[in-house]
C-alpha cells in the first residue's frame, strides 16, 4: 500500500493511503520514493506550523530532501528504474536570477513542502511523486540512495562554503554540528580546509570529529580568546546569536562569515561594531545553484562518510516520531526516512 504524510497542524502528523490515479503532468516524471531526509525547516513546520515568518496555510506534506526511482519516464530520457537525485528547485528560468544563474534566488521560483510557494506544494514524505523531469538528476548504479538524500543539504552546506571562498589550506571555524554543521565540515574538509567545529554538545562534537573535523571544541570548556581572529572563514550553521557573535571574534581581519543556519525572525544583539573594525565579509547563504551538481558528484566519488552522519532512518510510517526526535536534539546526524518498499 502506498503511503503519504501530512502536516495538519503543528506536531501533527497525519498518514494514509496514498491513491494516485491522475496522468503525469506534462514535464514531470513519476517516481517512487527511495530514501528522504528531515531537515531543520520541517522541524520548524512541525513545532510552529510555520517556519521564518511564512505560515502554512493548509496541511501538507513536508520534505524536500530526497531520492527516487522512475516508474514513469512521462516521455522524457530518464529509464524506468532509474535512482534519481530530486532538487527541490523549480525556477522560472527567465528571471533575472535565473538568466544570471541563481535560481535559489528566482521570483518565481517553486518550492514543496513549504509556505513560500501559494498554493502549497506537497514535499517528499509520500510513496509517489510527480517532479519535473528537469530537477530530476540520474546517478551512477553504485550509489546507494541512503547517501543521494544528502545531495540537497550538502548542496546548502557547499553553496555556504562557496560564499565563503573556502578552499585548501584555509583555517575554518563551523559553529555549530547540527547536520548542516556536519556536511559544511565534511564538504570543507573533502576541500582540503583545517576545520574547527564547536558546539554546546559534546555527542555533537564526537560525530564533528568523525565527520572530519581536525578539531572539536564544546562550548563551555575552553577559553573564547583562544579563538580570537584564528580563522579565515566561520561558517554559522547553529542559528545562535551567540554562536554568530563568536564567529565576528573567531574570524580574522578581513576574514569572512557565512551564514548557512536558518535564522528565525527575532530580535538580536549583534557586535555589528566588529565587522566594521576588523572589515568582516558576511555573507548569507540561501539554498543552492551550480552546488546541487557539486553535491551529487561528490556523492557518486563516494568522498564523504556518509554513514557518519546518519543518526538513525526512520519508516516513512513514523516520520512524526522522527521529527519528535530531531526536535529533542538527542539526534547527532541527519534522520533519514525509508520508503515503504525501502
Amino acid at each position: 500500500m502506498d503511503m503519504q504524510t501530512k502536516l495538519t497542524a503543528a506536531r501533527e502528523i497525519e498518514t494514509t493511503s496514498q491513491s494516485v490515479q491522475t496522468p503525469v503532468p506534462a514535464g514531470h516524471a513519476r517516481l517512487r520514493l527511495a530514501v528522504a531526509s528531515l531537515c531543520g525547516t520541517d522541524l520548524h513546520y512541525y513545532a510552529h506550523f510555520a517556519n521564518a515568518g511564512f505560515v502554512l496555510q493548509n496541511p501538507v506534506t513536508l520534505g524536500h530532501e530526497a531520492c527516487a526511482y522512475v516508474t514513469d519516464p512521462n516521455g522524457s530520457d530518464l529509464a524506468v528504474g532509474q535512482l534519481v537525485a530530486l532538487n527541490p528547485i523549480m525556477n522560472c528560468q527567465t528571471c533575472d536570477p535565473c538568466l544570471r544563474g541563481e535560481e535559489n534566488l528566482c521570483t518565481a521560483k517553486k518550492f514543496p513542502g513549504s509556505a513560500t510557494t501559494v498554493p502549497h506544494l506537497d514535499g517528499f514524505f509520500r510513496d509517489v511523486i510527480d517532479h519535473p523531469t528537469r530537477c530530476c538528476r540520474p546517478v551512477a548504479r553504485h550509489v546507494d540512495p541512503r547517501h543521494l538524500t544528502f545531495a540537497e543539504p550538502m548542496a546548502c552546506a557547499l553553496h555556504a562554503l562557496n560564499k565563503g571562498g573556502v578552499s585548501k589550506g584555509h583555517k575554518v571555524l563551523v559553529t555549530g554540528c547540527g547536520p548542516m554543521g556536519l556536511l559544511a565540515i565534511a564538504g570543507a574538509v573533502a576541500r582540503g580546509a583545517d576545520v574547527t567545529a564547536i558546539d554546546l554538545r559534546t555527542g555533537a562534537v564526537d560525530v564533528a570529529r568523525k565527520a572530519g573535523a581536525h578539531h572539536g571544541l564544546v562550548i563551555g570548556e575552553f577559553d573564547e580568546a583562544d579563538l580570537d581572529r584564528k580563522f579565515d572563514v566561520v561558517v554559522e550553521a547553529s542559528g545562535a546569536i551567540p554562536a554568530f557573535n563568536t564567529a565576528l571574534k573567531a574570524v580574522r581581519q578581513k576574514g569572512r562569515v557565512s551564514i548557512l543556519s536558518n535564522i528565525q525572525l527575532r530580535e538580536a544583539k549583534v557586535n555589528l561594531n566588529l565587522i566594521m573594525l576588523k572589515e568582516i565579509e558576511v555573507s548569507g547563504s540561501f539554498q543552492f545553484n551550480r552546488e546541487f551538481e557539486e553535491a551529487v558528484q561528490l556523492i557518486e566519488a563516494g568522498s564523504v562518510d556518509f554513514d557518519v552522519l546518519t543518526a538513525q532512518a526512520f519508516p516513512l510510517g513514523q516520520v512524526g516520531d522522527a521529527l519528535e526526535l530531531m526536535a529533542s536534539g538527542a539526534a547527532f546526524g541527519k534522520i533519514i526516512i525509508l520508503a515503504s518498499e525501502t
